[in-house]
């Protein structure tokens, strides 16, 4: 089911199945910035990424010896969020633990994605709560999708140098990392880019970027360690993914407690991610 938040200049749309956001558009110039889900090309939107992020290897993790099933992203992009509130520029969606979720993530926990218009700007924010009485383990990110078209510039708030890793055919990370920026702020979104699929950036100075073309959205990922950046290639929308986790490598399964860019948050415990896309034109 779609619930619908507005304010003075944008009206948005939120699908309570897995708290994806659907539509964003513009009440001035009547645009829909979101990419609308077009299958022949990627049926998603705006998946929350939770408690994993990427593909596994062998689709597992350990924890404490035993190892738990998990599908690529996790499991909260495919499961029924309960609608908490919806009233004015603000829905609020949870996810709780169950019975089905332990099977795969010995935790319990309370997800909350919020959703608040702001401006020109929507800004989600997603909170975690370890419920369980011991330190739990996750990544989470998101992975919005603005509509833009081949040639458009994705601009970096401050010049950058910083080298891109990529992953594989079977979605595992590779050892090698590719050069992208010397000092540099822009890429232009070619057809080639993501042929080898999503660039996967890491220390960057900037804590935000822009989407620039015939629509200009501003995307700020604040201190997020990793940045995905993805489309099928060629498609008319790019993805632009804050994340708190990164994929697997094809050799090491280790611990969930030492998996690279791992949250560690203690029991009783709340980490809180937002991120804001604001319309510019």
């Amino acid at each position: 089911m779609y619930y619908k938040i507005e304010n003075e200049y944008l009206t948005c749309e939120i699908n309570d199945m897995g708290a994806e956001l659907h539509s964003l558009k513009s009440k001035q110039n009547g645009k829909e910035y979101m990419w609308q889900g077009i299958p022949e090309w990627w049926y998603g939107q705006a998946p929350i990424l939770f408690p994993v992020i990427g593909q596994l290897n062998s689709d597992r993790f350990l924890y404490n010896g035993k190892a738990y099933n998990m599908p690529k992203h996790g499991f909260a992009r495919k499961m029924l969020f309960n609608m908490k509130e919806c009233s004015g520029n603000k829905a609020v969606f949870t996810l709780q633990d169950s019975e089905e979720t332990m099977e795969k993530y010995p935790w319990e926990f309370l997800l909350t994605a919020t959703f608040e218009l702001e401006g020109n700007a929507i800004i989600n924010t997603l909170t975690v709560e370890n419920k369980s009485d011991k330190t739990m383990y996750f990544s989470i990110g998101a992975h919005p999708a603005f509509n833009c078209k081949v040639g458009d510039i994705i601009e970096f708030e401050k010049p950058e140098t910083i080298c891109t890793e990529r992953i594989d055919k079977t979605n595992m990370l590779m050892p090698e990392k590719f050069p992208l920026l010397n000092n540099e702020s822009t890429i232009e979104i070619t057809k080639e880019i993501f042929e080898p699929d999503a660039l996967i950036l890491s220390g960057m100075q900037s804590k935000k970027l822009r989407i620039k073309g015939e629509n200009e959205v501003e995307f700020t990922f604040g201190d997020c360690p990793v940045l995905g950046i993805w489309a099928k290639p060629g498609a008319p929308y790019v993805c632009i993914e804050p994340w708190h986790g990164i994929n697997d490598n094809p050799v090491e399964n280790k611990d969930i407690s030492v998996k690279r860019e791992i949250v560690s948050l203690e029991a009783g415990k709340t980490f809180v991610f937002p991120w804001k896309a604001e319309i510019i034109k």
